[in-house]
């Protein structure tokens, strides 16, 4: 982009999340990303090794503000019956000022962990789940 209109820079306020087709009104970020793995190929009469693509892997994390124990109670009881559960995702993100929507949905996801309890006197309770999933789509970029 040659340029832009200060405005247009989307601000983290309007982001929304849905976990499962459930509404997550107390969620405070959300972060997805894809890392891309490299093997190294050793090249004749090269000093460089060039880098053939081998693996790709997504991860991420939601921070919430702790309201319910709806994602640690899910979560909870699929390993407790030995079972990991696949959740989906999908986050919004679609500041007024800006132009226009993005959605991203991911597929497959597997929380590493349940937050059965966690707080501190005289502070408001967060909870922080890291995440992998299998696949991912963008449903609307900008």
């Amino acid at each position: 982009m040659e340029g832009f209109v200060s405005d247009q820079v989307i601000n983290g306020t309007w982001g929304e999340l849905w976990v499962d087709d459930t509404y997550m009104a107390e969620v405070t970020s959300f972060k997805l990303e894809i890392n891309a793995k490299y093997t190294p190929i050793s090249r004749a009469r090269s000093l460089m090794n060039g880098q053939k693509l081998t693996e790709v892997e997504a991860k991420g994390e939601v921070k919430l503000h702790k309201i319910s124990s709806f994602l640690a109670k899910k979560v909870s009881d699929g390993l407790k019956n030995g079972k990991v559960p696949n959740f989906k995702i999908i986050s919004k993100l679609a500041d007024p000022a800006g132009l226009g929507t993005e959605r991203v949905v991911a597929y497959g996801c597997k929380f590493d962990k349940a937050i059965l309890a966690n707080w501190e006197h005289g502070k408001n309770a967060e909870e922080s789940y890291s995440f992998t999933c299998e696949d991912w789509d963008y449903i609307d970029a900008i």
